[in-house]
Formats: C-alpha cells, sequence, structure tokens
C-alpha cells in the first residue's frame, strides 16, 4: 500500500482530528478501569515530610527520654553497626516540646504541631514503621518506588496503571514542588510501565508556589485556529509513526492530546483567585511562614475535587540535607512545623467541609524518622529507619487510632511492625488494588510494587 502524499495527508490533518481524538479516547490507557474489590478511597494525597521528622518529638511520647536526658547509654546504631559491625555508647536526648494528650481518643502528641493537634480524633497512627536505607537517597527511593537500588515505577504511577484516571482534562499523578533530589524524576517516574502513567510535576522545590505550574501549557502567540491546525499535524504525523506496542511514541500522542484538553482545564486549576478569603486563611496563605505550603494544600484540594487520583505534595529542598534533616541543629524542627502545621490542618477542614476526607487518603510521613539520642553529642538527631511514625486520614482508615509502638526509647519498632512495604500493601487495598494483582510484565517476570513482599495492615482499617 503506498503512502499518502504530502498534499493529501496535509488536506486530511485538519478535519481528521476529530476522529483522531474519538479513536484516542476509546483506546485511552487512562481511561478509568475496574479496581480488584470494591475501594474505600478514590485518591491519595500524600504530604511528604522530605528530610524525617523526629517521632520522639512529635507523635511518639516516650517518657523515659525525659527521665534519662543526658545519660549515656550503649544503643544499636545503624551507622556504627555498618562502620564497626556493633553498637555505640549514645547520649539520650529527651524531646524539645512537651507533649499533652489531645481530642476524645486521647492520643499523646507535642506541641510542635498544635494545628494538626485539633485533628487528633481525625487521624489514624502508625508508630510501628520501619524501613530499608539509612541514607536519604535510598530511603526516599524506596517510599516513593519500593526499591532502593533497581529503577522501578512509583507509588502514583502504579495507581494510575491499576486505576486509570477520573479527568481526561487533567494528568492524574501529580507531584507539587518535588526536590531535583534523593531520586528526583525516578520518584514520580514510570520506569518500565508505560510512559502515559508517569507523573506531572508543578514547579519545583526552591520554587514559590505562586509562581508553580505546568510548564508550557497555554500558547499566547498562535491563534486558537491556528493552534487547533499545529495540533492536527502534529498528531497525525506522530500517528503515522507510530507502531503497535511502541509505549513511548503512544506516550507521546498522549501527552499532546492531555496537553491540548489541558489547555483549558489546568490554568483555572492553577489559580487560586477564586478561592474565598476565609478558605485562604484557613490555610494560611498571604501569611508568614505559612503562605507556600497552604498554596501547596490548597492545590492538592483543587486537583482531588477534579478528580485527580494520586497527588503528592512535597515539603523539602534540594540540597544534600533537605528540609527536616536537623543532624545538629534539632530547634529547627520548629520553623518547618510552623509552615506546615496550619495549611495541613487546613486540608483536613477543607476536605471535611467538602465531603472529601470520606474516599481520599491523607497520608503524612518522610522517609524516615530519626533517632532518640544525640548525634555525635550535639544537639541534633541521626536518621532512624527502625523505628517511625506515620498518619493516615480518610480513606476508610479508622480515625482516633493508633496502631504499633517503638520500644521504650522510640528506637525500634517492637509491636504492630508496619513495613514500608506494607504500608504501600494497604494503601493499594484501600483504593481497590491488590498488592499481588497489581503486576506488570518486564525482562521475563512480573514486577509489583510490594515485590515479593508485603501485607496489608487490616487491623488500621475501619
Amino acid at each position: 500500500m503506498l503512502s499518502p502524499s504530502r498534499r493529501q495527508f496535509l488536506q486530511t490533518t485538519a478535519c481528521g482530528f476529530g476522529g483522531l481524538a474519538l479513536s484516542a479516547m476509546a483506546n485511552n490507557p487512562l481511561a478509568g478501569k475496574q479496581p480488584h474489590h470494591q475501594p474505600k478511597a478514590k485518591r491519595v494525597i500524600f504530604l511528604f515530610m522530605q528530610g524525617g521528622v523526629s517521632h520522639v518529638d512529635s507523635y511518639d511520647y516516650k517518657p523515659r527520654l525525659f527521665k534519662e536526658d543526658g545519660k549515656v547509654i550503649e544503643v544499636q546504631d545503624a551507622r556504627a553497626i555498618a562502620k564497626t559491625g556493633k553498637g555505640a555508647p549514645q547520649r539520650v536526648m529527651k524531646p524539645l516540646w512537651d507533649f499533652a494528650q489531645h481530642g476524645e481518643s486521647g492520643h499523646w502528641a507535642s506541641n510542635l504541631f498544635p494545628n494538626i493537634n485539633r485533628h487528633i480524633d481525625d487521624l489514624c497512627f502508625l508508630h510501628g514503621m520501619h524501613t530499608e536505607g539509612v541514607a536519604h537517597g535510598l530511603a526516599t527511593l524506596f517510599l516513593h518506588t519500593g526499591t532502593t537500588s533497581f529503577i522501578r515505577p512509583s507509588m502514583g504511577a502504579w495507581v494510575m496503571y491499576g486505576l486509570g484516571t477520573e479527568n481526561e482534562n487533567l494528568p492524574g499523578f501529580v507531584t507539587i514542588s518535588p526536590s531535583l533530589g534523593n531520586g528526583g524524576p525516578r520518584n514520580y517516574g514510570n520506569a518500565f510501565i508505560p510512559a502515559v502513567y508517569q507523573g506531572t510535576p508543578v514547579g519545583r522545590s526552591g520554587q514559590p508556589a505562586k509562581e508553580s505550574s505546568i510548564k508550557n501549557i497555554t500558547n499566547t502567540i498562535w491563534t486558537p485556529e491556528q493552534q487547533r491546525k499545529q495540533f492536527g499535524l502534529l498528531q497525525s504525523l506522530n500517528a503515522h509513526q507510530a507502531m503497535p506496542g511502541d509505549s513511548e511514541i503512544d506516550a507521546v500522542i498522549r501527552s499532546y492530546e492531555l496537553a491540548w484538553r489541558m489547555q483549558a482545564k489546568a490554568p483555572d486549576v492553577m489559580d487560586l483567585a477564586d478561592e474565598s478569603e476565609a478558605t485562604k486563611k484557613l490555610y494560611g496563605i498571604d501569611e508568614k511562614p505559612t503562605d507556600n505550603f497552604g498554596r501547596q494544600c490548597l492545590m492538592a484540594r483543587r486537583l482531588a475535587e477534579r478528580g485527580v487520583r494520586y497527588i503528592q505534595v512535597n515539603y523539602g529542598d534540594n540540597s544534600n540535607n533537605p528540609a527536616w534533616d536537623q543532624h545538629s541543629n534539632l530547634p529547627k524542627h520548629g520553623d518547618h512545623a510552623a509552615a506546615v502545621d496550619k495549611p495541613i490542618a487546613g486540608l483536613l477542614d477543607d476536605l471535611k467541609q467538602r465531603g472529601l476526607l470520606e474516599d481520599t487518603i491523607v497520608w503524612w510521613g518522610g522517609e524516615f524518622g530519626r533517632t532518640p539520642y544525640a548525634e555525635k553529642n550535639g544537639t541534633g538527631r541521626d536518621h532512624n529507619p527502625n523505628g517511625f511514625t506515620v498518619w493516615m486520614a480518610g480513606g476508610g482508615f479508622k480515625p482516633g487510632f493508633s496502631f504499633g509502638e517503638t520500644d521504650d526509647l522510640g528506637h525500634f519498632a517492637v509491636d504492630g511492625k508496619v513495613h514500608m512495604h506494607d504500608l504501600h500493601a494497604t494503601i493499594l487495598h484501600q483504593l481497590g488494588l491488590d498488592h499481588e494483582k497489581l503486576t506488570f510484565r518486564h525482562a521475563g517476570r512480573d514486577f509489583r510494587l510490594t515485590d515479593v513482599h508485603g501485607h496489608v495492615v487490616k487491623e488500621v482499617l475501619a
């Protein structure tokens, strides 16, 4: 069969766009898919506290730390064991913030996050968390992809692959202000699953949130008619080159189609101007120090109510020692808490008021916790992947509930232990996905987010 002439090709391009779009809609890999079982949640908002919040200074109350403050004891320090094969003497360091019981659940929490503490009875705490990797890069990659070394799809990409999107005019997986370090784009990448499932970054770490947007979403030079003709030509050229099974070309075609539709929708989502002053105040917008993260959280709510499936809100930076990484200056935790506390509480309030919290999983946490002793006898805490705390809200998790615990120092998870693979499996379960069935065939074997590990933590599910 002879290829069409250039003249024939150009003549059919402009009026062929409608058919091309209809064909794309009919064969769209991003279209909504049936879950494995009845879901309790439709979407995830992950509040990533990059660097590792100190659990023993926030939500994991350990009276022994107050009693033995300054005492030198032998501990199984992860770094010391890696270097010498044995533990090391370390100075116990008490929390720098006061603890009290909150809400009807009576959960102990420090005054590091006073606004979030108002929502204690909405939160489900997992105190027995543990993970892989003592360094930020490894632990961050493991948090996002379930591996410390190989290039694997990110959790958001797996969710998109399993469920598709609820809004064909917006990306189904968005990461707001992601860091360029500690995994960078791999933390929202697709790896070997089709490229259409990778995350879309909005802004970047270090860039003011008010300047964050999806790049090149509008064309101010050409008229809509000119853009329509250009788009039709471009898509026809792409379709002409496409081969069955070529996921990269297919992803390019889909991305152009999505970008075309997003021109009318995305700018509106990113623009917070139509929000009421009361809503902006709820998130701490136009206030110091909450304006930046408040804008990120409000953007997350706007994306969630428009059907975006997986939204990550990043609090961090692009340095080798990100945000919450206080090795020698733990009081700095207070500055970071002041920036995120009101916006996060505002997000929880807003989701509840709009009836969105019930089917939205809000996940708060970092890549690991911090040690209960002073690093190098100083004024900060080292990394602790052996025991830490995350909390979940909404999405069918038990509200006002605590599960698991660390030892009396807050160093090792000892009861109700939840590995990061288990947390991934549980979140997928709430979205209606069986982590053992959510697989992709690559290089002769089936891969999944949880590898060959993980179990659903049913104790935390309502």
